[in-house]
């Protein structure tokens, strides 16, 4: 999600929810995020809010779109593994 648009966290969550994640709370999220942008994989800025406080938007830097794409390569490496794991009846 934060690949495809600066996004920030309810959003994140709230997308979550619509694509089926329940259970994921944004005491998830938050650490998450903060975890992603300790490590430079996403960029941060604060922005006005229509209600309330500033919100913290995030989008993917050079360095986290690398290791997405890399993530990426990998899960469908994973996948057709498993796929083909359950062709062959799971022996």
């Amino acid at each position: 999600m934060i690949s495809d648009k600066e996004t920030y966290g309810y959003e994140i969550s709230e997308k979550l929810r619509e694509y089926g994640f329940s259970d994921i709370s944004e005491g998830t999220i938050y650490p998450l995020l903060l975890r992603l942008e300790k490590n430079g994989l996403v960029t941060v800025t604060y922005r006005e809010s229509p209600v309330g406080p500033k919100r913290k938007y995030f989008s993917l830097s050079q360095t986290g779109r690398e290791e997405m794409d890399s993530f990426y390569s990998s899960w469908i490496e994973l996948e057709n593994a498993v796929n083909r794991l359950f062709q062959d009846g799971g022996n």
